[in-house]
Order: C-alpha cells, then sequence, then structure tokens
C-alpha cells in the first residue's frame, strides 16, 4: 500500500492501468482532459498504446477496434463528447465488445459550463443510444472510490462482454484526496475466457450454453463476422426474428442473472429510519453530511448511497423503501434518478433536491427537506 494525494482524474487512470488496460484514445476535453494527460505518459510506461484522437467520434470507435484486437481499453469524455459517442456505444452494445467510457459530466446542454458540476448526463448513460439493450453504469462519491470503480468497470466490460460507463462528475474528477493504493500486483483483474473449440467451430454470438460466449481477439486464427446489424451465432446478419429473440434475451439475461455482481451500494441505518436520503456521487457527500446533522437532532433517518446506476437497483430501493415513510433524493440535475426512485417507491413518498445550475447541493439543503417532511 502506498499512501498518495492524488486527483479524481489521475486516481480514474491509476484505477485503469491496475485493471490492465492496455489502450486509450480519447479528445480533450474539460473537465476529463486529465484522464488522457495521465494515460499518455503511462500508457508507453508499461507497453501500452496512447492515441489523441480527431474528435470523440473516432475515440470511441478506435477504442472498439482496439478491443476486438484482445486490448483492454478506454476512452474518457465530457457531456458534448459523451453525446458525440452514442452510436458506437450502441455498436458495441450490439457487438457485445468489452470497454470502459469515462464521463467526467460537466454542466450543459451544449457546452455549457464547462468547469462546472452536474449530475446531468444519469439518463442519457442509460437511453442516450437507441434500440433495446442493457448498459452498466457506475458512480464514485470519492478519490478511492473512482480508483476502485474504474477497475471495477474493467472487471464488469470483460466478465459480461459489455461496454461499462463510469460517471464522475466535475468535482470527484478535478477534487484531490489522500489514498492508499494496492500494490498493482494484488489486484483482482477479469480477463477474457478462451475457448477449447477450433477455429472452425467456433461461434463469437453462441447463445448456449453460457450467456457470455468468448471473444477471441483478432489475429489469432479466429475468423469471425462483426456487424451492427443483429446477427446470428457466427456474427452474419439475419432477419429472422428467432434467432433476433435469442440475441435479445441472452444480452438481458446475462446482466439480470448477475446482479449480485452488478449493483454496488452502501446502506446504513435503514432498518429503524422513518426517512431515507438516497444520493450518489459529490451529492452523497452532502447528504451523508446532511443525515449525520439529522440524527445528532434526533432524527430517525436512514442513508442509501449509490455506486451502480444502471442497472437500476430496483429490488434493492423496492425493500429499502418498503417501510420508509419518506425518501429524499438529492441530485445535481432536474431529477433524473428521482424519476425511478418514484416509480419503485411511490412519487407520494419522494422529495427532490434539485440543483442545475452548476453549484454543489449543500447538505443544509437537504437537512431542510429532511426537517420539512415531518
Amino acid at each position: 500500500m502506498s499512501r498518495q494525494l492524488l486527483q479524481g482524474d489521475q486516481a480514474c487512470a491509476e484505477g485503469a492501468i491496475a485493471a490492465g488496460c492496455t489502450f486509450f484514445a480519447g479528445y480533450p476535453i474539460t473537465p476529463a482532459t486529465e484522464i488522457a494527460e495521465v494515460m499518455s505518459y503511462r500508457l508507453p510506461q508499461i507497453g501500452g498504446t496512447f492515441i489523441q484522437m480527431e474528435d470523440e467520434i473516432g475515440s470511441m470507435a478506435a477504442v472498439i477496434g482496439a478491443s476486438v484486437g484482445g486490448a483492454k481499453a478506454m476512452t474518457a469524455t465530457s457531456g458534448p463528447g459523451f453525446s458525440l459517442m452514442q452510436e458506437n456505444i450502441g455498436y458495441a452494445a450490439m457487438t457485445e465488445i468489452p470497454c470502459v467510457i469515462v464521463d467526467v459530466q460537466r454542466l450543459g446542454p451544449s457546452t455549457g459550463r464547462p468547469t462546472s458540476p452536474s449530475q446531468g448526463d444519469v439518463m442519457q448513460a442509460r437511453w442516450g443510444t437507441h434500440g433495446d439493450h442493457p448498459i452498466i453504469a457506475l458512480c464514485p462519491s470519492s478519490v478511492l472510490e473512482t480508483f476502485e470503480l474504474t477497475i471495477k468497470a474493467f472487471n464488469l466490460a470483460e466478465r459480461y462482454r459489455t461496454p461499462v460507463i463510469l460517471l464522475m462528475d466535475e468535482v470527484i474528477g478535478h477534487m484531490r484526496e489522500g489514498v492508499e493504493l494496492p500494490d498493482y500486483g494484488t489486484v483482482e483483474r477479469v480477463e477474457r475466457e478462451r475457448t477449447g473449440v477450433p477455429p472452425e467451430w467456433y461461434k463469437p454470438f453462441e447463445n448456449f450454453p453460457a450467456d457470455v460466449p468468448p471473444l477471441i481477439p483478432f489475429g489469432e486464427g479466429y475468423r469471425y463476422h462483426i456487424t451492427g446489424l443483429h446477427h446470428d451465432e457466427r456474427g452474419y446478419p439475419t432477419n429472422r426474428p428467432d434467432e433476433v429473440v435469442l440475441w435479445t434475451e441472452r444480452v438481458f439475461r446475462k446482466i439480470d442473472r448477475s446482479l449480485s455482481d452488478i449493483l454496488l451500494y452502501d446502506q446504513d441505518g435503514i432498518a429503524d429510519a422513518d426517512t431515507l436520503v438516497i444520493a450518489y456521487g459529490i451529492a452523497a457527500r452532502s447528504a451523508r453530511h446532511a443525515v449525520e446533522m439529522a440524527r445528532q437532532r434526533g432524527r430517525r433517518v436512514g442513508f442509501l448511497k449509490l455506486k451502480t446506476l444502471w442497472p437500476f437497483p430496483e429490488e434493492v430501493i423496492e425493500q429499502a423503501t418498503e417501510r420508509i415513510h419518506r425518501v429524499i433524493v438529492p441530485e445535481m440535475n432536474r431529477g433524473q434518478l428521482a424519476l425511478e426512485v418514484e416509480r419503485v417507491a411511490g412519487r407520494r413518498k419522494v422529495r427532490r433536491v434539485n440543483r442545475a445550475d452548476g453549484e454543489v447541493i449543500k447538505p443544509e439543503e437537504i437537512l431542510i427537506a429532511i426537517e420539512g417532511m415531518r
């Protein structure tokens, strides 16, 4: 273990290195540029590759290509660049290409305020690209969690053959905290499963017996087809409904059956609470302080911090709010995740605390909401 003073963006880059990332393609954009800067000198140190691309569209395409070639690959961006990446993120979902996309959120829409924090890309992370497909999105609330969840993002991407989004925000990306990082050799690394069948038998999108078929890198003698069209088990385009349904059911099933591995959260004091605060990212830090202040005043308040936003932890929320009378959801947008909480817990239970002006929600604002719901 080594104690360091790290910026959130730097911790993200170091987490990628610890996870085994060997390829980064990106385009500079505030407040994610520092991730690219760190990767530009860290990757050559370990024999990896850094490429500054012409734009975010090319960046995402390069990451997909590198992953098909066998590399653990990542890009990093912010809101406007994240919008440009959506078509290729959908391509990665359709072709089941593992990769990590970091979105350090800033205030929008459009150019917005590049140096101001926001949590306005939550729904875009889930629904930004078109069509029906699952997605995994993780959200850290500290520098250390950024390091840890970056590693987790790579492991989930490789284990389930899927793009994974790391939703940071400007404050987490730019703040510095003292953290103790483990020896990178001790970090869990999920590597791609190999196949025991000869090349002529290999089916890159086989529906049985496993939900996650092995992905063999190009150049190793296993020839197969990759297309953004709906495809059969060998990767060739198909219009047959039975083959399309098999693919759709499998890609959702591989996520749904693994929620115990994917859903990450911290909960505290929920059992005897009558009020519950649900938060994520930088807003979770203010929420934690507000909960502590409320408890000092004799309030029975529970706290649920979400680290996985997508897939939405529906059963976790349902169980946590079952006997709760009031639910507070603070977030730095107009109420994006609150929509999901309301869907599960019931709209009448939920009180939103929102800021979409580039300023962090203060603990006092959350405390007012807690005490105002007596």
